[in-house]
């Protein structure tokens, strides 16, 4: 299995390569030249795995220079009962909302409490392999843009890990309190974090540029060191996402919730396009989706885009109670346009330049048309995601984050507008008590509201008895460690300035 990128299909490297390097050096991702096909009596066999035995499967057919011992002390060390809170680190939550059956994904029961860790916690594992594969002895240095989830959950899953260091941007103003918390109190020797003075595609697109300046790069190789990433943009981070949708469909056939060969629909809350895409491609692959619901919250350049055709992100920028949804410019996105382009490195250029250059693209009709079939776009506002939150928990008594919210409400626009009662998997990406503010606000929405996160978390929880994660309930009364705030301009001399190299 070789991979490829979106914007250059002449530079083709191994698994580990891809891997290890995170981003082309052109920009582009790296991509799959392939995907492998499941049959019948492959599904039958994964059928009767565990969570580990299906992950071990899917890595093997991608990561064809992994042997199998590699790929088992991957997965075995990462998703384990003790950091998972059980042997299936992703379990299925069947609820329903009116007349409206919600089977639900839960991705947030790992040490973090976010989606992210589903794949972070196997990522470090795979990147010290595939550094040893492909630049032996030289130390990686993992940098992260986040809006809140993958800051933290990569931080947990490469604290302390030899040869690697890790320096995590966030927006000064765009996460929640929780998020901001566990950040900044991170533990570990080889960790950094920093704020910037700006939103969340600031800080992204100040990563890329300085993934791809070349002076920059030479200054870390005279120091033995080269840039990797633990955002879904490196091919580490995505792949294990494509595990938990087949994973959850053969749960819900052995829960008799679907027959085995049934269709499926897929609901994903969306900002970077990583989470819905890693089961678009599971779909390539043999897993029978009719429709992948992407759901936005009222920053909604994807909605727009599945309905026209043409991703415009000059718009407002709102700040939203769904921080790691308020993204404008969604990277995954490229990795499905060149495949409904056919392949095609220099189509993918062309749209990825005008977006870079004028804000703005518009893919041909063909692409459309294909986008239209597959996709669903909708979103959902601040005020109908609080109404959900609060439906769901004094109807059913199931408690959700603001993020499964907006799912669960574009869920509900899909089912009403089509009338397709497709069973559904959503993806629930957090726990509720990372956005605890948000959420008491809903389902106590007369309550006087205590000043401290922490005290939120210990209302929330008076109020609705659900348990507090562990993870969290940890965090409070630690002190911060990290209070830098950088300009963006200033984010590659913050970079050389962490790593003392002048």
């Amino acid at each position: 299995m070789l991979y490829n990128s979106t914007q250059n299909a002449s530079e083709v490297v191994s698994a580990a390569q891809a891997i290890a390097q995170g981003i082309s050096k052109d920009g582009g991702l790296f991509v799959p030249q392939e995907f492998p096909k499941y049959d019948e009596a492959t599904f039958q066999a994964l059928l009767k795995q565990d969570y580990k035995g299906r992950a071990k499967k899917v890595f093997s057919d991608f990561l064809t220079d992994f042997t199998a011992e590699e790929i088992d002390e991957c997965v075995e060390k990462a998703y384990t009962a003790a950091k998972f809170g059980g042997e299936n680190p992703a379990p299925m939550a069947y609820t329903q909302l009116g007349d409206t059956k919600l089977n639900i994904l839960e991705l947030w029961h790992g040490p973090t409490c976010a989606f992210k860790d589903m794949a972070l916690q196997i990522l470090p594992h795979l990147l010290t392999k595939s550094l040893k594969k492909t630049y032996d002895g030289k130390d990686a240095v993992i940098l992260v843009a986040t809006s809140g989830d993958t800051g933290k959950a990569a931080l947990e899953g490469f604290k302390d890990v030899d040869h690697t260091k890790i320096i995590v941007f966030y927006p000064v103003d765009g996460v929640s309190p929780m998020q901001k918390h566990q950040m900044n109190t991170q533990e570990g020797n080889n960790v950094t974090v920093c704020a910037i003075k700006g939103n969340f595609d600031d800080a992204q697109t100040g990563v890329k540029k300085i993934f791809t300046t070349p002076e920059i790069a030479e200054k870390l190789a005279e120091n033995n060191m080269l840039f990797s990433s633990a955002n879904s943009i490196n091919w580490g981070r995505l792949l294990p996402q494509i595990v938990y949708y087949i994973s959850a469909y053969c749960d819900m056939v052995n829960d008799g919730k679907i027959a085995f060969g049934d269709k499926i629909n897929v609901v994903v809350p969306t900002g970077n396009f990583g989470n819905i895409l890693a089961s678009y491609y599971a779909s390539l692959m043999g897993l029978p989706v009719a429709k992948f619901i992407c759901a936005s919250n009222a920053n909604n350049v994807l909605t727009d885009f599945i309905n026209t055709g043409v991703y415009d992100k000059n718009r407002h920028f709102y700040t939203t109670m769904s921080p790691s949804m308020d993204i404008l410019v969604s990277s995954n996105l490229e990795r499905l346009l060149y495949k409904l382009a056919g392949n095609s490195d220099t189509t993918t250029h062309e749209w990825m330049t005008a977006l870079k250059t004028i804000g703005k693209y518009e893919v041909s009709d063909e692409v459309k048309a294909v986008i239209h079939d597959k996709f669903f776009g909708g979103f959902c506002d601040d005020e109908k995601t609080q109404d959900t939150i609060r439906r769901l928990f004094r109807q059913e008594g199931y408690l959700c984050d603001t993020h499964t919210a907006v799912a669960v409400n574009v869920y509900e626009q899909y089912v009403e507008k089509t009338g397709d009662t497709t069973p559904s998997i959503i993806a629930s990406t957090a726990s509720p008590y990372k956005f605890s503010k948000s959420v008491l606000e809903a389902v106590a929405p007369d309550s006087v509201l205590p000043e401290t996160e922490f005290d939120m978390v210990d209302m929330l929880n008076d109020v609705t008895h659900m348990p507090v994660p562990a993870p969290l309930a940890g965090l409070k009364g630690k002190t911060a460690r990290f209070s830098d705030v950088t300009e963006v301009d200033a984010m590659p001399k913050y970079v050389l300035s962490a790593l003392n190299i002048e």
